[in-house]
């Protein structure tokens, strides 16, 4: 069974949290979404928050509203606009919503709140975080026994704490997998605006692949599609993040890290629907199927049965508490 089929199990269960559920009907339910700035049908980050959404549609006949902010400046009055329309339980895409969300979820206490991506506390607040590092970990681990050069690259949107996640993981599976490889690191910008820039994320990808890269996992949103084309034009190989981005360039794509947002967001409104909604943090990683890489008829020739062993050797590991992956902190 290939790891993009392989059934994801998300761990939400409310033990060992100091979690508080909220009174609102589950019967009652009307979902809504804040996505992250940038573009709804990203093939990436945004796009798998619309897709548990649309799972949880499909599943109970419940609609949800969504809307999509320009900048994250817009996200009280998102959550106004969904409010007005009856929404019960809110889940926000985005770590740059952790600082408003807190007195959001104070000004609407009967509200249920999940933030993707970030902590905030309150006794209405769900926070879903990932093991970033641990699917870096596996992507890493493929890009150094793909690279023919010896060096590989990451360039992540903005230097912050969620994105040195990625970077961490990365460069550590790589040199887990091959002890003398070089691995190049950069990013796009230095704001949000970062996530949304190709032509500046193509020109850092090129500037890897002069330094000698041939594999670079592109973290880094919208932007990840500008590095994509860089790597097709020049002939190397990219890592796509979040969503399975193997299809947009097949053969160039060596894989893509998965970052179950799909589930998070399906498995908050399937809480509250059926009343067990609390609140708390959650972190997910390999254990939980929150994180993975994806392997399908895109990119499965580019893999070997000896890499995909070793990749699968690194995931029992990290599962089994062999191989502390470390968060870039």
């Amino acid at each position: 069974m290939t790891p993009c089929s392989r059934r994801s199990v998300l761990i939400l269960g409310a033990a060992g949290l100091a979690a508080s559920a909220c009174p609102a009907r589950a019967d009652a339910m009307i979902p809504g979404l804040v996505y992250a700035v940038g573009q709804k049908f990203d093939k990436s980050f945004n796009e798998g928050a619309f897709t548990g959404a649309e799972r949880f549609k499909a599943a109970t006949g419940i609609p949800y509203v969504e809307y999509m902010p320009s900048n994250p400046a817009q996200f009280e009055q998102g959550v106004g606009a969904l409010l007005r329309r009856g929404v019960t339980d809110v889940a926000t895409i985005g770590f740059y919503y952790a600082s408003a969300i807190g007195a959001v979820a104070r000004r609407y206490p009967a509200t249920r709140f999940t933030l993707v991506d970030a902590l905030a506390e309150g006794p209405n607040i769900r926070c879903v975080t990932f093991k970033e590092q641990e699917g870096a970990f596996l992507v890493g681990v493929l890009a150094a026994l793909a690279s023919k050069s010896g060096t590989v690259g990451f360039v992540g949107a903005l230097d912050i704490p969620l994105i040195r996640k990625f970077s961490a993981g990365f460069e550590q599976g790589a040199r887990h997998a091959r002890g003398d490889v070089t691995v190049l690191l950069n990013f796009v910008g230095t704001t949000p605006a970062a996530f949304n820039d190709p032509s500046t994320g193509a020109e850092v990808a090129r500037s890897q692949f002069q330094r000698g890269a041939d594999v670079v996992f592109a973290g880094a949103g919208v932007s990840n599609f500008g590095i994509f084309a860089a790597a097709r034009d020049n002939g190397k190989l990219a890592i796509g993040v979040d969503s399975n981005q193997n299809y947009l360039y097949p053969g160039t794509i060596l894989t893509s890290m998965l970052k179950r947002v799909d589930l998070a967001v399906e498995a908050s409104f399937q809480a509250a629907r059926q009343g067990n909604w609390s609140a708390g943090t959650r972190v997910l990683g390999l254990a939980e199927g929150a994180v993975d890489y994806a392997v399908d008829e895109n990119n499965r020739d580019l893999l070997s049965p000896a890499m995909l062993g070793q990749v699968e050797e690194a995931r029992r590991a990290i599962v089994a508490g062999r191989i502390p992956v470390a968060d870039g902190s």
